[in-house]
């Protein structure tokens, strides 16, 4: 399978707390549910086209916990995403969870990269990664994940906990898709390329 991670950002690269002043404070942080006010019919139709793709869902202790808390109490049919995030296996990293109660949930103990790994060996399409930006780090700078889904909200704190933090390899990117919703967040589909490349600068008329 592939791995692809889906994450919500500012333009300073903070993934904190997209949803709601109370989703994560962790760190004293006071600014969450800077993605709200942008929110727009078109990045709710692309990202359940994202979430169209999963076969799975790979998070961290920390999401996995408030998904499951938050996600069951969400009943309405209407919802394009509950049904989906309900049913759909879910697999933790965790070296302190026994259990989920999430269900359908595995929890995966041990090296993390060692037991995405062998994960993403078994045939299928998409693991994704919602959230969980320190596992989705530590992921890419061990080269496992494939894709990266971002939705890029006009918007900069300067403050919060952000995406890519960890130290690890450079990796380049290719760019697949793009486009700006009305309400202006920037939606940006990467593929992850390897090693990132590098140049020396000789002038405008080599790009002539």
């Amino acid at each position: 399978m592939r791995i692809a991670v889906t994450e919500f950002l500012t333009l300073d690269g903070v993934s904190q707390g997209p949803g709601s002043p109370t989703e994560d404070t962790t760190g004293a942080f006071t600014q969450g549910g800077w993605l709200v006010p942008h929110l727009d019919r078109m990045f709710v139709q692309h990202t359940s086209d994202w979430l169209d793709l999963a076969d799975g869902l790979l998070l961290g202790r920390r999401t996995y916990e408030a998904f499951a808390r938050d996600w069951p109490e969400i009943t309405d049919p209407a919802d394009p995403f509950a049904e989906r995030m309900n049913t759909l296996p879910k697999y933790v990293v965790s070296n302190t969870l026994t259990e989920g109660s999430w269900h359908p949930t595995t929890v995966l103990n041990g090296d993390p990269v060692q037991a995405v790994a062998q994960l993403k060996m078994r045939p299928g399409r998409e693991l994704q990664i919602h959230g969980s930006a320190r596992l989705g780090d530590v992921l890419l700078t061990a080269g496992l994940i494939d894709t990266l889904r971002l939705a890029i909200a006009p918007t900069v704190l300067r403050a919060g906990r952000r995406l890519l933090t960890g130290r690890g390899i450079p990796c380049g990117l290719r760019l697949l898709r793009h486009e700006a919703t009305p309400s202006g967040l920037l939606l940006l589909e990467y593929e992850v390329r390897g090693r990132a490349a590098h140049g020396e600068y000789e002038g405008v008329t080599a790009f002539l």
